[in-house]
């Protein structure tokens, strides 16, 4: 049965082009919102979905497509996160972000939008680290809501407001206490050239078995958390301290043989990816206190490691 809104057999939807367009910033919203991409992707089909349920008189009445879709999508997104932080409590293990490969020009925000004070944006590469990633699993879902479509993709607090239910000073608010979450969790700025350094110290280390070497680039109080889903072997709580931590890494070298350790882009940030028999099996991400590694995150949940399968 043919969907009512789509033009007749053989003539082109003139604005198929502008709505699809949409597509990459929706994924990217509803990325960084949910931290999985099967769920941003189907949060993008369902927004389309109501889209294309509507008539084209319905359509037409719509001053501004991009924004009706990225409410829909925001409000759908709202209402995942209630049910996902459930699910993630009841979830075997700890729950980690959906890492990303390299791969990521779709998830770019939005180009245009209101001016603010530069002091509220964060950088469209911050935005998709593991490390922010992780703080916004901390926030109430309001919170997570006004501090990606404002700081993130430059709408406006009564646009906002529109999607999240509140006023726009409510969700200033909201907005400058998801800030202060990021502030107190921040380490100090590490380049990305330095990064890249220690992580192919921390590999070089870790493919020689040279537990020294790996406390030596582990700040004191590193925390390593895995993420197996319950699926595969991951430690039920994380790891803490840089003995401990090492310990750990030399006992996954000890166990799982045979593994091929490469550097990748992991979120935007350099990173290590490990392959068995060609096959990913784990994707790890770092954030560095000054020239130490502060935290570890290695996701071998298979149902994340999807987007890794052709790297």
């Amino acid at each position: 049965m043919s969907n009512q809104s789509e033009p007749a057999e053989g003539v082109p939807d003139p604005g198929l082009g502008a709505i699809m367009s949409e597509r990459r910033q929706l994924i990217g919203l509803a990325y960084r919102l949910l931290g999985s991409l099967a769920d941003a992707e189907d949060v993008v089909q369902e927004t389309y979905t109501r889209w294309y349920a509507m008539s084209p008189k319905q359509q037409e009445a719509i001053a501004s497509p991009g924004g009706w879709l990225t409410k829909v999508a925001g409000r759908i997104c709202l209402d995942l996160l209630g049910s996902a932080r459930v699910r993630r409590e009841n979830y075997v293990g700890q729950w980690i972000p959906e890492p990303l490969p390299h791969r990521t020009d779709w998830i770019s925000g939005r180009t245009g939008g209101t001016t603010a004070d530069p002091a509220d944006r964060i950088t469209l590469d911050e935005s998709i680290t593991m490390a922010f990633l992780v703080v916004l699993e901390s926030m109430t879902p309001a919170e997570r809501v006004a501090l990606i479509l404002h700081d993130v993709f430059r709408y406006s607090f009564a646009e906002v407001a529109e999607i999240v239910g509140r006023t726009p000073a409510a969700c200033r608010q909201l907005a400058s206490s998801a800030r202060r979450r990021l502030r107190t969790s921040q380490a100090p700025p590490t380049s990305e050239a330095r990064q890249a350094a220690i992580v192919r110290d921390f590999k070089q280390a870790w493919e020689a078995k040279d537990i020294d070497a790996l406390i030596g680039l582990l700040d004191p109080d590193v925390t390593a958390t895995g993420d197996g889903g319950g699926i595969v072997t991951a430690a039920l709580r994380p790891v803490e301290g840089d003995e401990q931590v090492a310990e750990h890494i030399m006992d996954i070298a000890v166990r799982a043989t045979g593994l091929t350790i490469l550097e990748r882009t992991v979120n935007g940030r350099p990173g290590l990816v490990a392959l068995q028999d060609g096959v990913t099996v784990a994707v790890f991400a770092f954030e560095m206190a000054g020239d130490r590694i502060r935290r570890i995150w290695g996701v071998r949940n298979p149902e994340k490691l999807r987007p890794w399968a052709t790297d």
